[in-house]
């Protein structure tokens, strides 16, 4: 009977509860499996599930039976319990061997040993000189684990200091802001572990010291977090997320700061109190009076693109806080927070009833932000940017989409953002699915003042690399190389506007300050030094038409009988723009009808009127021991336009921590919320080995679920 029991265990209706072993069902009787052999199975008929007798009955007639009926009866159920069998083995040896077809060979990748060091926790951490990374460590090295973390936990401060006489000379003084009306909450402060974990994992690409963020501190959540309300009760005006969550050491952190109580809390006005108490800081023509000028402080939009729908989780919210407290509130307000939502029905009119913009912004957006929202849609950018963009005049439109539509023009929102906003210097075009373990303002300010510092000598050129500091060393080196390399190579490098045939609307003229003022050999990597940059992005600057991109050739409102312009793309639209070039983008598109695919399109303006853009080395890890000489052909020097990291071979950036399909990511980042990911993790686990993560500041995308252990 062991046949027939399993074959009748297939069968829903014959297993039994409480069995360890997991029973595949039955395929449906449906289009979907049109294709499997149990299709026309007889086991579920319609004759077999509705038969008339009862168990009773069907008992009766068969004692009733002659012992010839008796005979035939057995000898067919017997017979029927065997088909069942063989059909049974028939599927499964049919599932295996579909199983064996389908199996996917590895990525090469995928067999690099695993990296392990992410997940070290508070109670192993060592002094930062002390670290060594685990891709340097020996073999099963053992980590010390102490019974409580081996440090305290301090404030982190990256801003300058605003009441020295150093800033005073120079700046306007600094007005402290709150959270809310009544002044009875200071903007908080955040905390960290000034060490590392011991055997912690290094990044591959980019530097913390070059960018000028701290390398020698870690971040757990309890101190990222606690201050936003992660930590204390919804009673309290908190959230109340850390129940449940292993917490070594978290008492000391919860002694450093006041509870705020969230309840009340309204960002918009908090922002626009900041500001008003700041203003001088960012008015050019303010007077001081020992006449000395004051340094003006530049703005920036932070704009967080969000749509109708979207789920605003307790666990988005507080990187929600945190964007707004640590680059508006504490920096004295020279960031303003934006959450530009696309309004996905095209049929409600925002633009013409305040009523209905009203009714809409409250049924999709937390009340805390409503002061920060702006709504958009499609149909209001197809007011906006009539055109016409014509089919003929686009080169390919691979996706089929709309031309106004946000995947393919996602910047027309920004732009016409923008346009509304002249009072910001750039715009950070930020999306809901990043995070960042570290200090908001330290990133981006370090990021900012890096890519000041760059000079527009090969920076195209060095833009459109990875730099891997474990293979090029440091930053002075890999901008050696990049110049060689350009020069062996007989590339022309980029100097200025770049130049290209068009017809039609033609072109919009450059400005004059774009202009080099010296031949590039006359050039000592003096011109752009000092030089705030137009677009900073956090990937490479690539050439498309040296890939297999998919949306390379999606260029429109250029005469597609000449040669398709010049073009670079950056993949992920997360990137900092100036006013100068959100507005030539705008005057690109509205005067001229000229747009490309969004990853492509601020680039490529900036590229065609020769402002500076940067890609910023920001630290991206991997969770696999790569060998780094593998790593820097196949991302720096790929043999064939298919293998490019931005074609086809983007299957390399999966393992990574940041790419739009970065898998690492998000389980990373689950992991360091305490969430189990992939049977791992999880307070058990934590506790029983040495306690929660604490990373170092990292930029995660994509981040499509958030979970903690509650």
């Amino acid at each position: 009977m062991g046949p027939v029991k399993t074959a009748l265990s297939l069968i829903p209706s014959f297993r039994h509860s409480g069995s360890k072993i997991a029973y595949e069902e039955l395929p449906s009787h449906d289009m979907s499996h049109a294709s499997s052999p149990l299709d026309e199975s007889p086991i579920m008929s319609d004759s077999w599930r509705k038969g008339m007798s009862t168990p009773r009955r069907r008992l009766g007639l068969l004692l009733r039976t002659s012992p010839r009926r008796l005979f035939i009866v057995t000898l067919a159920v017997f017979f029927t319990l065997v088909l069942i069998a063989g059909g049974s083995f028939r599927a499964r040896r049919y599932y295996t061997q579909k199983a064996k077809t389908e199996e996917r060979i590895p990525y090469h990748w995928e067999l690099y040993p695993r990296l392990n060091g992410f997940y070290n926790g508070v109670r192993s951490l060592v002094p930062y000189s002390d670290w060594v990374p685990e891709q340097q460590a020996e073999p099963k090295a053992k980590i010390e684990i102490h019974k409580a973390p081996p440090m305290d936990p301090v404030t982190v401060d990256p801003y300058p200091d605003f009441s020295s006489n150093e800033y005073l000379k120079e700046h306007h003084p600094v007005q402290r802001c709150y959270v809310d009306d009544n002044e009875k909450y200071p903007a908080p402060d955040i905390f960290a572990y000034p060490g590392i974990p011991a055997g912690m994992t290094a990044p591959y690409w980019g530097s913390y010291e070059s960018l000028g963020i701290a390398p020698d501190r870690c971040w757990e959540r309890f101190g990222r977090f606690g201050p936003y309300g992660y930590s204390y009760n919804p009673s309290e005006g908190g959230l109340g997320l850390a129940n449940k969550t292993a917490h070594a050491g978290a008492e000391k952190i919860q002694e450093l700061f006041t509870k705020v109580d969230y309840r009340d809390v309204n960002w918009g006005k908090a922002q626009k109190t900041c500001f008003e108490k700041n203003k001088k800081r960012f008015e050019p023509e303010a007077e001081t009076s020992d006449d000395v000028p004051k340094k003006v402080v530049k703005r920036s939009a932070y704009v967080l693109r969000t749509w109708t729908g979207y789920k605003y989780s307790d666990i988005q919210l507080l990187s929600l806080r945190a964007m707004i407290n640590e680059l508006s509130l504490k920096s004295g307000g020279e960031y303003d927070v934006h959450l530009l939502v696309h309004v996905k029905d095209d049929k409600i009119p925002i633009w013409a009833s305040e009523e209905v913009y009203n009714q809409t912004l409250r049924e999709n957006v937390p009340e805390e932000f409503w002061d920060i929202t702006t709504l958009w849609s499609e149909q209001l950018m197809r007011l906006y940017y009539p055109g016409p963009f014509r089919e003929e005049d686009n080169l390919e439109n691979h996706s089929k989409s709309d031309i106004h539509g946000v995947y393919r023009s996602a910047h027309f929102a920004l732009q016409w953002f923008a346009q509304q906003h002249q009072e910001y210097e750039f715009f950070w075009n930020w999306e809901m699915d990043i995070r960042y373990t570290g200090h908001y303002y330290e990133f981006h300010s370090g990021v900012s003042n890096w890519a000041a510092e760059q000079p527009r000598k090969f920076l195209w050129e060095r833009g459109s690399r990875f730099w891997i500091p474990g293979v090029h060393g440091s930053w002075a080196k890999f901008s050696e190389l990049v110049e060689r390399e350009t020069a062996e190579r007989n590339e022309k490098p980029i100097w200025g506007p770049v130049d290209f045939p068009t017809s039609g609307l033609g072109r919009l003229s450059s400005p004059n300050e774009t202009a080099p003022p010296t031949t590039m050999e006359e050039d000592d990597y003096q011109w752009g030094v000092g030089e705030d940059a137009d677009l900073i992005v956090f990937d490479p600057l690539f050439d498309p038409s040296k890939t297999n991109w998919v949306f390379r050739n999606d260029v429109t409102g250029y005469n597609t009988s000449l040669e398709t312009p010049p073009r670079r793309a950056a993949i992920i639209t997360v990137a900092r723009l100036s006013r100068r070039l959100l507005n030539t983008m705008h005057e690109e598109t509205y005067r001229k009808h000229h747009t490309m695919f969004p990853e492509m399109w601020p680039p490529t303006v900036a590229l065609h009127h020769g402002y500076k853009a940067v890609y910023a080395p920001h630290p991206v890890y991997f969770d696999r021991k790569w060998p780094l000489d593998v790593m820097d052909k196949i991302f720096n020097y790929p043999p064939a336009p298919h293998e490019s990291p931005f074609g086809w071979g983007e299957h390399n950036m999966q393992g990574g921590s940041f790419y739009y399909n970065a898998g690492f990511s998000g389980a990373l980042w689950r992991r360091w919320l305490g969430a189990k990911e992939n049977g791992e993790g999880g307070k058990k686990m934590e506790e029983s080995r040495s306690d929660r993560m604490c990373l170092r500041g990292m930029l995660y995308h994509p981040i499509k679920t958030e979970s903690m252990e509650n």
